[in-house]
């Protein structure tokens, strides 16, 4: 049958719904809805203090906390944080090969770098770290550098984890052989040092 050409998209929409009730009256197989794949997650609603919170096992550079990853809240893909830099203590040049980054500045002075470009910043000062770029951070002020971390999927958690132990369990030091292991198991996703040449 032939239909004049305004009314042909409704036919074409009739014919489709036609067929689409046909098939939920077959016995073909259905996927399952989306909600059936995942495991419930209402979220976290965490306050100032609470999360993972680990101290590092490299003297100096301060305590952090990991408060939303797959082990925190069940996020599959973000990861957030929060850290205190101490005075003169830095975050070492290195780069993530599959996360972008956003540091957020709560309190404190520091100078950022990226790709090799510095910058002084303060309270409320954000940076962006796509993946793939250089990211370097000294605390350069008086106070400690107290920002959050957020990451587009996970991976660097886990590196922090194996450089850290929980809050309140000895801090033993970090040999440079155990150091070097590390660096090499999370290769995948971060790698330290200056921006490729």
């Amino acid at each position: 049958m032939r239909f004049p050409s305004i009314l042909r998209p409704l036919a074409a929409l009739a014919t489709i719904t036609t067929i689409g009730v046909f098939c939920l009256s077959c016995n073909a197989p259905r996927a399952a809805p989306a909600t059936a794949l995942a495991p419930r997650n209402d979220g976290l609603i965490l306050q100032d203090g609470e999360g993972e919170r680990r101290e590092r096992r490299n003297a100096g550079k301060g305590p952090f906390i990991i408060k939303v990853d797959r082990q925190n809240g069940g996020s599959p893909d973000l990861v957030m944080g929060y850290e205190d830099i101490a005075p003169g203590a830095e975050i070492q040049l290195h780069r993530h090969l599959v996360a972008d980054e956003i540091l957020f500045v709560h309190r404190g002075t520091g100078t950022a770098s990226l790709n090799g470009r510095k910058a002084h910043v303060s309270a409320g000062a954000t940076i962006y770290i796509p993946r793939n770029v250089t990211i370097g951070l000294v605390n350069d002020g008086t106070e400690p550098l107290g920002l959050t971390f957020t990451f587009s999927r996970p991976g660097f958690e886990e590196l922090m984890r194996d450089n850290s132990v929980l809050e309140g369990q000895p801090v033993t030091p970090m040999s440079a052989e155990e150091r070097t292991r590390i660096q090499a198991k999370h290769r995948w996703h971060t790698i330290a040092g200056p921006p490729p040449q």
